[in-house]
């Protein structure tokens, strides 16, 4: 039976990519978001519901999330809205009783020889998984396409692992 990974590129814009253990491109998820008033204006959060069920839904052996820390050109509202959304996340992979491993943009990055800037992830995506080259084609896709990018250093990062205990 082949296993599934969740990876997950955080924040409102974000993404969740279902992978097989071996690398292959299952499904990618807009992360699932929900309408809050915050001081008279309507924001967009993480809906702890609505990824529960995607989640639910995909069993993942194991989640990953790209390990994020604050950003302070986003102002006070906006950086607590994103730091929420990685404890909805976080606590939702923990509810379900699911492994979750952290990496950083450059530890992903490197390892699939991707360049720093955003639209570069889309280029990416599209030349790492050419038949679904269609989920990354929009400029708002950047987070379906590191999403699947960290999936891919997922699979090969827990390919490794296996390797070695192996040996």
């Amino acid at each position: 039976m082949t296993r599934t990974i969740a990876a997950i590129d955080p924040g409102k814009t974000g993404a969740i990519a279902i992978l097989s253990d071996r690398g292959d491109l299952i499904e990618v998820l807009d992360m699932p978001t929900a309408p809050v008033t915050v001081s008279g204006k309507i924001r967009h959060i993480v809906s702890a519901p609505l990824l529960a069920t995607m989640l639910r839904a995909h069993d993942p052996a194991e989640v990953w999330l790209e390990r994020v820390g604050a950003r302070p050109a986003e102002g006070a509202v906006g950086a607590f809205a994103f730091g929420r959304g990685v404890g909805v996340i976080e606590g939702v992979t923990a509810a379900l009783g699911k492994p979750l491993s952290l990496v950083t943009p450059a530890e992903w990055k490197r390892a699939t020889r991707t360049p720093a800037n955003k639209d570069s992830a889309r280029a990416r995506a599209m030349q790492l998984f050419p038949t679904a080259a269609d989920q990354f084609k929009r400029v708002k896709d950047d987070g379906r396409a590191e999403a699947a990018l960290i999936g891919l250093y997922a699979t090969r990062n827990h390919a490794r692992e296996t390797h070695h205990h192996d040996t």
